[in-house]
């Protein structure tokens, strides 16, 4: 299953005082992790099209 990119937080969300982790802390681990599984969903779309390429 493909998650959607995560959203930034809301002005609201940060209250700007140094806590840890900050909202905007998690928000970047997410976008950092959600680029990496759509890299490797493209890396494994791009090997079965390799494939099924090879198999014809």
């Amino acid at each position: 299953m493909i998650r959607e990119k995560p959203t930034p937080p809301e002005d609201y969300e940060c209250c700007e005082s140094g806590c840890s982790p900050c909202v905007w802390d998690t928000y970047y681990d997410d976008v950092q992790e959600w680029q990496a599984e759509q890299n490797a969903a493209k890396q494994a779309a791009e090997q079965a099209a390799v494939d099924v390429k090879n198999a014809e």
